[in-house]
Formats: C-alpha cells, structure tokens, sequence
C-alpha cells in the first residue's frame, strides 16, 4: 500500500522545539521585554496631551440626532393621545413589548387606547412601531439613559409613556422627511386631523383613484 503522507509537508512555523525552520530568531533585546514596554508606555504617555474626547456623563449628558433612535413614546396632542388603539404597533412589533386595549369614546376620535403598556425589557428599539403608525402617535425619543430598580419597574404604562410634541419636534421633523424620501409626495400627515372618524376622513377623498390621480388631486388641494 503506498503512503501518501510521506509527501505532504510538515508545518514547521509554529514548532514547539529548536528543531524547525524559518522561524524568526529575537534578538537580545526582545527577549528582554524592556524595549516593548518601554515603546508602549512612551505611546501612552504621548496620548496624554492631546485633547480629551471624553464626555463626563452624567455631568455631561449626549444630546442624539433627529436619526437617533431612543425609548419610544406616545405623542401627547393638546393634551390627549394621539393613539386611535389600531394596534398596528402591537402587530409589528418583533418581541412582542407593546401591549394596548382600545375603548370608545363619543369624541370625533372614536377611539383611544383604555391602557397601552411597553415592556422595556423586550423592547429591541428597532422603530417598527415607528414605522407602522399611521397617526405619528408613536415615535423613538431620544431617551437612552433607563434604570430599573425591578421588573415592574420596566413596565412603561400610557401616563410615563406621553411626552408633549412639543419635546418631540426634531424627531416628527425628521419623519416628514424620512418618510417622504419613501412615499414621493404622496405622505402628507396632517396634525390638526388627527381628530378624524371613520365617517369624516375621506369624505374628499375617492379610493378608487389610481396613485396618479391621487398625486395629482393631492397638488390641487395644495394649490387651493
């Protein structure tokens, strides 16, 4: 039987004794040490007197971009939710962190959610939410420093979850354009409507238009 293994070479790079070959000798200084530490603790010494870049948190707090996506919140309208309870949120939310209750009401709203809950322990910030609300009721904060003293403590409820719009200006600017990077001219979220029902939304409004028609009736309530 013929030995194939007498012509495959031997690894002689990471050899374990004095016996192998083309292994890099150091010299006396190297095995030393001292001249490596020596270089390390100069490099050191050196970063010394540049300027510091540290930030002295919590002294010194980070203000995030409009991008940033921090704790998200509920937006607070003249002093109601925005929320209609359409549970869209809750759908597409990946592990499953918001939970809501809508309720009825004889307001032109319709509808507001009863208790809307978010676990910040599953909460992955990834701004589905965000992302699927059609009122811009749910937006990501710029909140990013949360202590819990317990599990329940985690629990967000709907009254630590409501911030002013007014505190969340840079972030609902920067869905205006975000978005209508994606929809063309077609998204045009109205504040003031945010009190529609069902029976009054889209009285001016004919579904059966195509995306077309729709662009070009959208222009002409603009113009007008």
């Amino acid at each position: 039987m013929i030995d194939y293994t007498q012509n495959l070479d031997q690894p002689v790079r990471n050899a374990l004794t004095d016996n192998h070959q083309n292994e890099r000798k150091l010299t006396f200084l190297e095995r030393l040490y001292i001249p490596e530490i020596l270089k390390g603790m100069a490099y050191t010494f050196k970063q010394m007197f540049k300027p510091d870049v540290t930030m002295r948190y919590p002294e010194e707090r980070w203000d995030p971009p409009a991008i940033f996506r921090g704790r998200p919140v509920l937006v607070k309208d003249n002093g109601k939710e925005r929320c209609v309870a359409c549970g869209l949120c809750a759908r597409a939310c990946p592990p499953l962190a918001i939970s809501m209750q809508a309720a009825e009401t004889d307001d032109e709203k319709e509808r507001f959610p009863d208790f809307f809950e978010i676990n910040m322990l599953r909460c992955i910030y990834c701004g589905f939410c965000e992302e699927v609300c059609p009122e811009e009721a749910i937006v990501m904060s710029k909140d990013y420093d949360l202590v819990y003293h317990s599990r329940g403590d985690a629990i967000y409820d709907k009254e630590r979850l409501l911030v002013d719009k007014e505190d969340l200006k840079d972030r609902l600017d920067f869905l205006k354009q975000y978005k209508n990077r994606q929809f063309g001219q077609f998204w045009n979220f109205k504040e003031e409507n945010n009190i529609h029902s069902v029976r009054n939304r889209d009285e001016n409004w004919d579904t059966g238009l195509s995306l077309v028609d729709m662009l070009e009736a959208k222009n002409k309530e603009s113009k007008n």
